[in-house]
């Protein structure tokens, strides 16, 4: 399943081939330009009632030297089945396209990084008619940035770093690192990375402390009680306080409600689920306690209702 982890990678690895650049280091070539990758289909689905779909498949044309395919999977945690669907990514891709293809797993933890190279085996006895070995930008292939002329120099590497190793112990110093360097950044740079991050640690706890951090990103003068931050902290009190209040009414109301129909219900009045429907429905405190008051005396359960036209009627 495609989580918010994968589309922030991908989007990256679609938008910023440079954060492909330990690839290319690794296999001794030079990096491709944004014009040298094309996004390909990443479609693996047969004419059956099967899916099958890579999370990114791009093709790569470098300046010396055949093209190929990168089919990158972003895996969050070990899973039996890649050992099936990972061989078949490869041998599917490369009869649809007739290119070489390199897998690459990108995974947030030591663990899963290990255990991602592989080798996946089709064996039969000392026999092995198929291997595949994923090539793993993991917390060990994929460098920590450590200071903030490299975030204002290369943001996508930076960002992409800090979802690869979020699940490290030093994850809030990358974060405070990045948010201080993006503050050099135009203010929809800055928010465009702030946000991609956001959406990328999804489901980690390095999430919250990004998200305190971004207001850092999103002003300049953090702390000095600027117009723009006053702004924001006044607008979150005020939505806060609403939030509580609005929350408080809507129990009064339900608690009466629920009085009501108890109330009825004891004196042996037969409830609709018309009226059931009604009281329930209501929102305003004063009306349900005129329903209460009623409900006392009311020889119908209909009878909360005399004098008022139904909700909703002209």
């Amino acid at each position: 399943m495609v989580t918010s982890t994968h589309e922030t990678s991908h989007r990256i690895f679609q938008d910023h081939p440079e954060v492909l650049v330990p690839i290319f280091e690794a296999l001794g070539m030079s990096p491709p330009a944004k014009a040298d990758i094309e996004l390909m289909t990443p479609d693996a689905t047969e004419l059956k009632p099967l899916e099958r779909r890579v999370d990114t498949v791009l093709k790569v044309e470098p300046s010396e030297g055949d093209a190929f395919l990168l089919a990158i999977e972003a895996q969050t945690r070990k899973a039996s089945d890649k050992a099936v669907n990972w061989p078949y990514y490869v041998a599917d891709l490369r009869a649809k396209f007739g290119l070489p293809v390199l897998l690459v797993a990108v995974c947030r933890n030591k663990s899963t990084a290990d255990w991602a190279v592989g080798p996946f085996e089709c064996r039969v006895g000392p026999w092995a008619s198929q291997v595949t070995r994923p090539f793993v930008l993991g917390p060990d292939s994929v460098p920590e940035i450590t200071d903030e002329a490299t975030v204002a120099r290369e943001p996508a590497l930076a960002t992409f770093s800090a979802i690869v190793h979020s699940e490290n112990p030093g994850i809030d110093a990358i974060l405070e690192l990045l948010a201080r360097a993006m503050r050099s950044f135009d203010k929809p740079t800055a928010k465009y990375w702030a946000e991609s991050l956001e959406v990328g640690l999804r489901d980690t706890p390095a999430r919250e402390t990004w998200r305190e951090l971004e207001k850092m990103v999103i002003t300049y003068f953090p702390g000095h009680g600027t117009v723009f931050e006053e702004a924001y902290y006044d607008g979150k009190a005020k939505g806060e306080a609403e939030g509580k209040a609005k929350g408080k009414a809507e129990g009064e109301a339900k608690g009466t409600a629920k009085s009501v129909l108890r109330l009825l219900q004891v004196r042996g009045l037969t409830v609709s689920d018309e009226v059931r429907d009604r009281v329930t429905a209501c929102t305003d405190i004063d009306r349900l306690d005129t329903w209460l008051d009623r409900a006392v005396t009311a020889e119908r359960a209909e009878d909360l209702f005399d004098g008022e036209a139904e909700e909703g009627a002209p």
